[in-house]
């Protein structure tokens, strides 16, 4: 046996799904199915619909598990390689000599000290070849990029974050965290995973931008105030034209910040509390940004070119064991029908890999530079 296809045999993953309407149910059900084929686990990472009681999810996963660390947080919608749904729990397992990991869970009112808490577990796993800290957040989104700088204040640019933010099936409900038996709220969770293999991240949005580019001139976190010197409602309005009072249109619409390489990064706007004459948009002051469209093709372009770049960056000779995707929840309801192709072209490019994944209320990516926050993105991490 060769030393590739050794390598390949001490590493492996697996996935369980259930959508018993039973919340201790489902999660004992996902648990035992991921697990079923394995004795050697070393971590399950679980993504459970919010509309469950987290907290019995929480406690079935646990007895099932039998000692394995569980972490894991509540998720907007649920995804395997049958593509994506609600109401349900996913449960990957992960496990064989060839992986090392390390958890930690921190609650912190300040987000950067929190990323950098959470990233501590990363000089855990620095025996291993290949590293990433995988991030599962909870709290105000206004403070979500400040957990990555904090994160990449710690790690550098040698080790990837990926992750996502924790979501629920209808917007404004309450989002949880899980580690171990406990669910957390208002927290980071860091888990470290350590690889003998490569370790790929994909990140794609496929919205363009549009018209000339505006500056945020006054801004709190999580609200623009002005753009351009004048208030943001009034200047997205006359972008948008009579068609900003549609809750559609806006999703369609997001801000699109600049960065110094690569496409700009994402930001989802909300029109609630109007009447400053804001917009929600988790934008800094001084920000250059643009309005951005987009449509399902090119939307769906870009989930495959997330794919492709997470699976090529794993190098030649290297197959996928597992694929977790951080889907964003409102670029799943801009696709809308469409959502279950999203899925399909992943698992077109998969080959015999494991999918598992969820939808988000952000979603955590940082390959290069220090800032690694995105809105309707789709982010795939690739073990081999």
């Amino acid at each position: 046996m060769s030393g590739l296809a050794r390598a390949r045999r001490s590493r492996w993953a697996a996935v369980g799904r259930s959508a018993h309407p039973d919340a201790a149910a489902a999660g004992r059900e996902a648990t035992r199915c991921a697990l079923r084929a394995h004795q050697d686990a070393g971590l399950l990472l679980v993504f459970a619909s919010g509309s469950y009681d987290l907290h019995a999810v929480a406690a079935a996963v646990g007895d099932a598990a039998a000692g394995v660390p569980v972490v894991g947080c509540s998720s907007g919608g649920e995804i395997d390689g049958d593509g994506p749904s609600i109401d349900s729990v996913a449960v990957l397992a992960l496990g064989g000599e060839g992986l090392a990991f390390s958890t930690t869970a921190v609650t912190s009112p300040d987000p950067r000290d929190a990323g950098a808490r959470a990233a501590a577990c990363v000089g855990d796993v620095a025996g291993r070849p290949h590293q990433v800290l995988l991030m599962l957040a909870d709290g105000p989104a206004a403070g979500h990029a400040d957990l990555v700088r904090g994160a990449y204040s710690v790690t550098g640019a040698g080790v990837p974050l990926v992750g996502g933010v924790a979501g629920h099936p209808t917007l404004g409900q309450t989002t949880g965290l899980i580690y171990g038996s406990a669910v957390l709220r208002q927290a980071v969770i860091g888990i470290a995973i350590g690889s003998d293999a490569p370790l790929g991240i994909g990140v794609r949005h496929g919205w363009r931008a549009v018209g000339e580019p505006m500056l945020v001139t006054r801004a709190t976190p999580g609200r623009v105030q002005e753009l351009d010197g004048r208030p943001a409602l009034d200047v997205y309005r006359e972008r948008l034209g009579p068609a900003a009072d549609d809750d559609v249109v806006v999703l369609g619409h997001p801000l699109g910040m600049q960065r110094r390489v690569g496409e700009p990064h994402v930001r989802s706007v909300s029109l609630a509390g109007r009447a400053d004459g804001s917009i929600g948009a988790a934008v800094p002051a001084g920000a250059l940004v643009w309005l951005m469209e987009s449509d399902p093709a090119a939307v769906l372009a870009a989930s495959g070119a997330a794919c492709r770049e997470a699976i090529d960056a794993l190098g030649d000779g290297e197959a996928p064991q597992a694929l977790v995707l951080f889907g964003c929840s409102a670029r799943s309801k801009f696709l809308r029908a469409d959502a279950p192709q999203e899925i399909a072209r992943v698992a077109d490019l998969a080959g015999d890999a494991t999918i598992v994944g969820l939808y988000t209320n952000g979603e955590i990516a940082r390959t290069r530079g220090v800032m690694g926050f995105h809105h309707q993105t789709l982010v795939v991490l690739a073990l081999a």
